[in-house]
């Protein structure tokens, strides 16, 4: 199978080694490549000292994505700064490739609309990389929800911090995207991922209100702090959502609660460990899930898009999920740039 690469940084070379490891021999790999670095990464993103990631993998290059298009690969995988989605992921669908686009889909909504438009028109195979909806204790939680378990809910509190020069050791993180407004960082879009949860688990909020910035001493021109109160009304309830994201946090916290006046979940995502408690505050489950890595969602999310892109599975994530998310992380922006309640119906895609 010919897949074609459009960014091979960290997750980039995440999402090559699976597929080797799933496809072996049968893998081809294309690159369009513009920084053209040959830094080959290991799974924890430390440098494999005298390795060559071109010749290693056997990397055809191309610096033109016209002529990488050219060579008809099966499907591309979109790993470049999230500001440089759009334009990549229009000419891959009007060439007729099915897409896997990492997240956030962009860092605003220009073009979606006509990539949207594109992507029904050929009924292309086009997943968003949120790998969280792979993790089981995160399934579990969403099977919680669907059964009921919680009742009424009355909060969810969220919260993910990790210090930005600890993400890549390999690079100067000022020239990271993630602290560069030029390339869509921030931390709000850096870490949507919390984002789409909220919105697989909740639905759309009706409104956000975000406080934060630009805080601390990390030489970047992007926030690096961020607090979020949303608004959810629905059929589970009208309750309050908290979700705190920063760059700052040492040691990390990445951690998920729901109350409800009939259960009670946390997980931390950083230890894998899911407890549940009942309407009395009764330890009802607990679950390490042990022989569980993290790389095990990465390998379930490449299983499945092979599936969609072989026509026997639909994407879990599809564009249009993968947009609300990003209508989500748009309007925290606009109420920390505007200092007001922003509404999810102002953040809107025309065209």
């Amino acid at each position: 199978m010919k897949i074609l690469f459009c960014g091979l940084g960290g997750i980039g070379q995440r999402h090559l080694r699976n597929l080797r490891q799933l496809l072996g021999d049968e893998l081809q790999v294309h690159a369009y490549r513009v920084r053209g670095q040959r830094i080959k990464l290991r799974d924890n993103l430390t440098v494999d000292e005298g390795a060559d990631l071109e010749r290693d993998y056997a990397i055809v290059v191309h610096h033109d994505l016209a002529e990488a298009l050219a060579e008809k690969p099966a499907a591309a995988f979109i790993c470049n700064p999230n500001s440089l989605h759009v334009p990549v992921a229009l000419e891959c669908v009007r060439a007729g490739v099915a897409v896997f686009m990492e997240k956030p889909l962009a860092s605003d909504l220009a073009g979606i609309g006509q990539l949207l438009a594109e992507v029904e028109q050929r009924r292309l195979p086009f997943h968003v990389g949120y790998n969280f909806r792979f993790h089981p204790g995160l399934q579990r939680i969403k099977g919680l929800l669907e059964s009921g378990f919680f009742g009424r809910l009355l909060s969810v509190r969220s919260e993910i911090g990790e210090y930005l020069p600890n993400w890549h050791r390999y690079e100067d993180y000022r020239q990271m995207y993630a602290a560069r407004a030029d390339q869509g960082g921030g931390v709000i879009l850096s870490q949507i991922h919390e984002m789409d949860l909220i919105y697989w688990f909740f639905g759309l909020p009706r409104s956000i209100v975000t406080h934060g910035g630009q805080l601390s001493h990390l030489e970047i021109d992007v926030e690096d702090t961020a607090s979020s109160l949303m608004r959810c009304d629905g059929a589970m309830g009208s309750f309050p959502i908290l979700l705190h994201q920063d760059y700052l946090q040492r040691p990390p916290v990445r951690c998920f609660k729901i109350v409800g006046d009939a259960g009670y979940a946390e997980i931390d995502l950083l230890a894998n460990r899911l407890r549940v408690y009942g309407a009395e505050g009764e330890l009802s489950e607990a679950n390490d899930f042990p022989g569980f890595v993290r790389n095990d969602m990465f390998l379930a999310q490449a299983r499945h898009f092979l599936d969609c892109v072989n026509g026997s599975a639909t994407p879990q994530v599809s564009l249009h999920d993968g947009l609300q998310s990003l209508r989500l992380a748009l309007a925290a922006l606009r109420s920390l740039k505007e200092g007001r309640e922003v509404a999810l119906s102002e953040v809107n895609v025309h065209g």
